[in-house]
């Protein structure tokens, strides 16, 4: 698959580079630049602009793209030794996936469960900037099902919604989480908050409704990593 991007490039050529199966470059580079890329053993290969912005699907690839091999989703077992997981229920943007994904591995969450059929590799290792290759992702269906085995495990359950208690004001419980993220328009279904333990929400000033998911989700996720320490 294709990715491309300055960050997720130079990312993945310094952690992953047993993924990589070819370098593209689309640009001059500066000596130190063109010999960092060199070092790592790969033959680069030249391309023109009109060929990068083909293999980028007009995307914005700043000179520097690569093909690399897909990575595995992680067995929903695997997922259950975790301590605090975010999933995400209805959340279709893949720029704020890989935002979500990117704060999260930032953060020392220990995985995401998606609920959905498939996910775009190549667009959330993009948009999380290469954080996707190492935070553990599992994809499941069953939204209700996952949660009921979580509870099994005894995860406690906290769900992101506006009308939920202000966060800043709310102290987490010790013991394992999942924090749940609903999608852009219209946040989580009762189905979903019925099996949440708490709901949570951030005070909104100057008469303002909402946040972009993945903003909500950094402070919400920063507020129960505090609470572990």
């Amino acid at each position: 698959m294709i990715v491309y991007g300055k960050q997720v490039f130079f990312y993945i050529l310094q952690k992953h580079k047993e993924m990589i199966n070819e370098l593209y470059l689309a640009k001059e580079c500066d000596k130190a630049t063109f010999s960092l890329i060199a070092k790592s053993g790969f033959k680069i290969k030249k391309l023109d602009f009109k060929s990068a912005q083909a293999l980028a699907k007009g995307g914005n690839h700043q000179g520097f793209l690569m093909d690399i091999k897909e990575f595995d989703f992680v067995p929903f077992c695997e997922l259950k030794k975790s301590e605090l997981i975010v999933m995400l229920y209805g959340i279709s943007d893949v720029g704020n996936i890989g935002a979500i994904i990117r704060t999260a591995y930032a953060l020392g969450v220990d995985g995401l469960l998606f609920i959905g059929k498939n996910l775009a590799q190549e667009s959330i290792v993009r948009s999380s900037s290469g954080a996707a290759l190492d935070l553990p992702i599992c994809l499941s269906n069953d939204a209700l099902s996952a949660l009921n085995e979580l509870k099994q495990m005894e995860f406690k359950f906290y769900g992101a919604d506006g009308k939920g208690r202000e966060v800043h004001h709310f102290t987490f419980p010790k013991g394992k989480k999942v924090l749940i993220m609903g999608s852009e328009g219209f946040g989580l279904p009762s189905k979903i908050i019925q099996k949440c333990d708490e709901c949570v929400g951030i005070a909104m000033q100057n008469d303002f409704d909402s946040l972009n998911v993945s903003a909500a989700f950094a402070i919400l996720c920063d507020r129960i990593v505090h609470a572990k320490l």
